[in-house]
């Protein structure tokens, strides 16, 4: 019995990005029709709508499908998500984690909830900052918290590959609202993401 992988694209839009995939390898000097590169254009084209999910998915709607009331005011930290993205400078990838925490004011959403909030921003064409505010925008809309923080340190193959070829620099923006414009919040905030507790 042979493998077949299921899975499901929007043909158009598939059909459109193998025809100029095609052109691209075309235009690199490669032929095509050479073995190895005979399927490429169908894989790269499924590749980047799977990297791309992120413009169908909506943030605020993930929030709200494990937005519960709680009298919780303690603050509440996920740190250490994986994400993966595209500059939209160069269409290379970057890659790294995000940190959040959020001072609940009546209402907490579920764990899992956070990371698929970062999913949703970073599988689009991105810059790290507007990354990091999306995220924090998203929570603090949605929940209304007293205070939203979102620290995201990332590799970049574009400074990496090409260009200034750096091969060990980490870049690291940060958002913070309400109570994490305090001194004493944002400090225990980024003490907790950098001790080993676990």
């Amino acid at each position: 019995m042979l493998y077949k992988k299921k899975e499901s694209y929007d043909e158009e839009r598939l059909e459109g990005l193998m025809k100029n995939y095609s052109k691209i390898i075309k235009y690199l000097g490669e032929d095509v029709k050479r073995e190895g590169l005979i399927k490429t254009p169908k894989r790269i084209s499924k590749a980047m709508l799977y990297f791309m999910q992120g413009y169908e998915m909506d943030a605020e709607a993930i929030l709200n499908s494990a937005k519960f009331h709680e009298n919780v005011s303690e603050m509440i930290i996920v740190k250490d998500i994986e994400l993966y993205s595209l500059c939209e400078h160069h269409m290379l990838p970057f890659f790294g984690k995000a940190h959040i925490a959020y001072i609940p004011n009546g209402y907490i959403t579920g764990l899992s909830k956070l990371a698929r909030v970062v999913n949703v921003f970073s599988r689009r064409l991105q810059v790290q900052e507007r990354l990091t505010t999306q995220i924090l925008d998203a929570i603090k809309n949605t929940l209304q918290p007293l205070g939203v923080a979102v620290v995201i340190e990332a590799s970049h193959l574009c400074m990496m590959m090409r260009g200034v070829q750096k091969q060990n620099s980490v870049t690291t923006t940060s958002a913070f609202f309400g109570e994490f414009e305090r001194h004493e919040s944002r400090s225990e905030f980024l003490r907790l993401i950098n001790s080993n507790l676990h």
